[in-house]
């Protein structure tokens, strides 16, 4: 599959943008968060390497977007390994304190759900939170068979999400 061919499909779930509030029934949920520094130019540097793809180059995901920063409608193909997953960008956080995204799945994606990469900054303690939201569950026969491995790989990757910026 190539980023060209992505801008024709559709998601491959209804939920879009619950990884703003509530995760859907139905699905593996994962919300975590940790503090990644203190101040204002803190958050500023990790928003910016955020909206840049940075939570997933910096945990070894391969990205090719089809924009530099992600935007509503973004495209992209993420791999680990031999892997390549379809993804495009259903929301952007874009707030005085807390800054992201969210991409959901596409055909040709093992998984079916959403992704959400952010930073928080809390101006009553000076903290820079970086966060990651997301609901999914099997979309292909040999995602659900390898199960075991793929919600291993997921813990794995979401903490490497966190520790990325």
């Amino acid at each position: 599959m190539r980023l060209d061919e992505l801008a024709n499909l559709s998601l491959t779930y209804t939920e879009v943008g619950a990884t703003a509030g509530p995760l859907p029934d139905g699905y593996h949920h994962v919300r975590e968060s940790r503090v990644i520094g203190r101040g204002r130019a803190r958050f500023d540097d990790a928003a910016a390497k955020v909206m840049r793809w940075g939570m997933l180059r910096g945990a070894g995901v391969r990205v090719e977007p089809s924009t530099e920063i992600a935007a509503v409608g973004s495209e992209v193909l993420v791999g680990i390994g031999p892997l390549r997953a379809p993804c495009r960008v259903v929301y952007v956080i874009d707030d005085d304190d807390r800054r992201g995204f969210a991409y959901g799945t596409l055909p040709g994606h093992p998984e079916s759900g959403e992704e959400m990469f952010a930073v928080r900054y809390d101006p009553s303690t000076g903290d820079v939170h970086a966060e990651v939201a997301a609901f999914s569950r099997h979309a292909t026969w040999w995602s659900k068979l390898g199960s075991p491995v793929t919600s291993l790989a997921q813990r794995v990757v979401t903490r490497r999400y966190l520790s990325a910026l």
